[in-house]
């Protein structure tokens, strides 16, 4: 199989690969959006991007092949899109938000916090991969369809944001108990279920 190197580490290049690194290598091109103001190019760059993470997994479980080195990609892309989907929707939509909007800064400090923990525990960026933030990731970039080609829709930004919050404070709970960073983990229940067993 193909193979190119980044920084030192060898990534095979299969589907799920360049699909992430399609993600990475557009996160210049859609933050350049940003400043040039083109919010509907923006947008959908940014919707394309946010399918490419649903395939990616979906193709990886499919076709077995996952990996360690294509779990922290898909993570460290994951990344750079909520990079430029949260200072996107603070340039183009905070105002639509509008007396909401403590709310989504409550939710960007959260996943703030949530990335920089591991970063400074274990020195890795966040690949978990839990269940609950999948959802919560779902649910987040239907938000961002609906903020951008809909319009904003108070009740479902309630929703994304505390079945987020709940995702972040299981992450970050997770990251408390673990020893060292691992990728594919599903939740906090399997977590302690396979530390039960450990200790017994």
């Amino acid at each position: 199989m193909r193979e190119i190197v980044l920084l030192k580490y060898r990534i095979p290049l299969n589907i799920p690969n360049i699909l992430s690194l399609y993600r990475l290598f557009m996160f210049p091109v859609i933050f350049l959006m940003i400043i040039l103001k083109f919010e509907l190019a923006y947008a959908i760059l940014v919707v394309i991007s946010l399918n490419t993470d649903v395939w990616d997994g979906f193709i990886a479980r499919r076709l077995n092949q996952k990996t360690a080195i294509g779990a922290r990609i898909d993570s460290l892309a994951d990344i750079g899109v909520y990079i430029t989907a949260l200072i996107g929707i603070t340039v183009f939509k905070i105002d639509e938000i509008g007396p909401d909007a403590w709310l989504y800064y409550i939710f960007v400090a959260s996943y703030v916090i949530t990335h920089l923990s591991p970063l400074i525990k274990f020195g890795k960026i966040q690949s978990f991969h839990l269940w609950s933030i999948k959802l919560g990731g779902y649910l987040q970039g239907f938000f961002f369809i609906l903020l951008f080609f809909a319009g904003y829709i108070p009740v479902y930004f309630y929703l994304m944001v505390n079945i987020s919050l709940l995702a972040f404070i299981e992450s970050l709970t997770i990251q408390m108990i673990l020893p060292e960073m691992r990728s594919n983990v599903k939740g906090l229940y399997w977590v302690l279920k396979e530390r039960k067993k450990q200790d017994a």
